[in-house]
C-alpha cells in the first residue's frame, strides 16, 4: 500500500497535538494542550436564531451552490470590521471567504510554493502553517523570536542569504508563544523586507482577544502591495463553521480563487449565511468582550500558579492576549521528559518541538488556558510543577 503514497504526504507528520488530545479523553486528566476556544462562550441562542431566520427569510437559495469568492455581504462585513478597528482600507473584492484560515494557508502553498521554494518562518512557529507548507515541500528557514518578536538581525541574515518566497508571522500572541511584535518591531520587519521580493503573510486569529495595552499596526498598513492577511471567526465566534478569509492583491487573489475553484468550489454557503445573519443581529464586540473576560481571568490565574508552583529557573512568556503562553526550561531538559512524568501526574501540555522545523528535541512547551477554568488551572500548574521538580531533581 505504502507505494501508492505520494512523497509529499510521505514527508509531512501527523499532528502531534492532535495525538495528545487522544490522552485526554480521560477525565481524570487536565489539558493544557488544545489550543480550542471555550465552549461554554459559543452564543448558542443566537446562532439558533439566525439560522430559522435564514430559512424562513433565504427560500432554497440558501441551499444552492454560490461563489467561489464568498458571499458578498459576509465580505462587505469583513471589510467595514478592518475599517472601523484597525483603520485598514480593504476592498471586499480582495477578500476570499475560505475554509477556515488553515485553508488560507494551504492555498497560498497551492499558488505560490514550488519543491524547494523558501520560506521564512518564526522558531517557534504555528504548527498548522508547518504542516501545510510542508506539504508543497517548502524549505524552511527559521528566525527565532524575543519578547518584542521575530529577531531583527537573524532576519536581515536570512533575508540576505536566502531567497524566500514567503515570510509567515502571527503577529498577535502568537500561537505557540502568546508573544506580540511590538510597533517598533513591526516597522523594523517591514524595512527589512523592502528591498527583497518576500511575500509577507500576516495571519491574525486572536488579535481581537486582547487583555491588555493597545492595538498595534498592521502589517498590512505598511507595505499592502506585498503583505497578505488571513482571518478567522474560529476564535470570535464558533469553529465549527470553519469560516475564515484571505486579504490579497488582485494578482494574488485572481490564482487563490482558481485554487480554490479546484478545491472545494467554494466554501460552505449555508454557514456563510448563518455567520452573517448572526453578525447582523448581534454586536460582535460585547461578545468579544466576554471572552476576553473569561480568557483574562484565567490567564491571571495561570499566571499567578506558575509564580507560585514553578521551580527557580524555569522561564514564561506574560501575553497581553490570545490563548497561550511558552515555558521555558533550563538547557538540557527536554520538555518531551517532562511531558512523561506529567501525564503520570494526570497533566498534559504541548512540547515545544512540533513548532520547530529543525527535528530537535527542545526545552520548551506551549501551555493553553482558554478551556481551562480557574481553580483547574490552579491543581493542574501544581501537578505540572511538581512534574518539573521530579525532572530538574533526577540529575541533582
Amino acid at each position: 500500500m505504502q507505494e501508492l503514497f505520494s512523497d509529499r504526504i510521505c514527508d509531512v507528520p501527523p499532528s502531534f497535538i492532535r495525538e495528545i488530545l487522544k490522552v485526554t479523553e480521560d477525565p481524570s486528566i487536565i489539558s493544557f494542550a488544545g489550543g480550542l476556544p471555550s465552549k461554554e462562550l459559543f452564543p448558542l441562542e443566537a446562532l439558533k436564531d439566525a439560522t430559522q431566520k435564514v430559512f424562513e427569510t433565504g427560500g432554497n437559495e440558501i441551499l444552492q451552490y454560490s461563489t467561489t469568492e464568498g458571499y458578498r455581504p459576509l465580505r462587505e462585513y469583513i471589510s467595514r470590521r478592518y475599517q472601523e478597528k484597525m483603520g485598514l482600507t480593504v476592498c471586499p473584492d480582495n477578500i476570499l471567504i475560505t475554509n477556515g484560515s488553515q485553508q488560507g494557508l494551504d492555498l497560498l502553498g497551492k499558488t505560490m510554493l514550488n519543491e524547494g521554494d523558501e520560506v521564512i518562518i518564526e522558531a517557534p512557529g504555528y504548527l498548522g502553517a508547518i504542516q501545510a507548507l510542508s506539504i508543497y515541500r517548502a524549505r524552511f528557514h527559521p528566525v527565532e523570536m524575543d519578547d518584542d518578536g521575530i529577531i531583527i538581525d537573524q532576519l536581515v541574515d536570512t533575508l540576505a542569504n536566502a531567497n524566500a518566497k514567503l515570510m509567515y508571522t502571527v503577529p498577535n500572541f502568537q500561537n505557540p508563544s502568546g508573544v506580540s511584535y511590538t510597533n517598533a518591531r513591526r516597522h523594523q520587519v517591514i524595512e527589512a523586507l523592502r528591498n527583497s521580493h518576500t511575500l509577507l503573510i500576516e495571519d491574525d486569529p486572536y488579535g481581537d482577544i486582547r487583555f491588555e495595552g493597545e492595538r498595534t499596526e498592521s502589517f498590512f498598513r505598511m507595505m499592502p502591495e506585498r503583505t497578505v492577511m488571513l482571518g478567522s471567526f474560529s476564535k470570535t465566534v464558533v469553529p465549527s463553521f470553519r469560516l475564515g478569509w484571505i486579504v490579497a492583491p488582485d494578482a494574488i487573489l485572481d490564482k487563490l480563487v482558481i485554487a480554490k475553484q479546484a478545491s472545494d468550489l467554494h466554501t460552505n454557503y449555508f454557514s456563510q449565511r448563518v455567520l452573517f445573519q448572526y453578525l447582523s443581529d448581534n454586536d460582535l464586540d460585547a461578545h468579544i468582550a466576554r471572552i476576553i473576560e473569561l480568557y483574562g481571568r484565567q490567564r491571571e490565574a495561570m499566571l499567578t500558579a506558575i509564580e507560585r508552583e514553578f521551580p527557580t529557573g524555569i522561564q514564561h512568556t506574560r501575553p497581553d492576549g490570545g490563548m497561550f503562553l511558552w515555558v521555558t526550561l533550563p538547557d538540557g531538559y527536554a520538555a518531551n521528559d517532562l511531558l512523561k512524568l506529567a501525564i503520570k501526574d494526570k497533566v498534559v501540555f504541548v512540547p515545544g518541538d512540533p513548532f520547530y522545523t529543525d527535528g530537535k528535541q527542545h526545552n520548551s512547551l506551549r501551555l493553553s488556558f482558554s478551556t481551562v477554568d480557574e481553580a483547574t488551572i490552579d491543581i493542574g500548574i501544581q501537578r505540572l510543577g511538581k512534574a518539573m521538580r521530579e525532572l530538574l531533581g533526577s540529575r541533582q
